[in-house]
């Protein structure tokens, strides 16, 4: 009689241990399946660029690009902080040829 109900518990023992394999087993896959789809999500958003960002010319001291000699007015998409002040650039380029030699640009104004 025992040794019936021994079998019995014993095969609800493995049946349990293994339902609870299996059930920790999905629960990591769907753990690891989650995080691919978060990786995939980081890589589809937009970048953000800094053109996007509107600079005023109140903003920045000088009324003039000191690389191309364009008005500020005309449009301001990168600046620049030397010596405690902001100046305004109409690219990348003109600031980048500004920091060269700020004193240079700075005694021709």
């Amino acid at each position: 009689m025992y040794g019936n109900f021994a079998g019995l518990a014993l095969k609800y023992l493995l049946k349990y241990l293994l339902m609870k394999h299996v059930l920790v087993s999905s629960l990591i896959i769907i753990a690891l399946f989650a995080c691919k789809q978060q990786e995939e999500k980081k890589a589809e958003m937009p970048v953000v660029h800094t053109d996007s960002i509107k600079y005023t010319p109140a903003m920045v001291v000088n009324e003039k690009d000191y690389a191309c000699g364009m008005p500020v007015t005309a449009g301001i998409l990168d600046t620049c902080h030397y010596e405690g002040k902001a100046y305004g650039f109409c690219s990348t380029e003109c600031k980048n040829e500004f920091l060269k030699d700020p004193k240079k640009y700075l005694a021709t104004k």
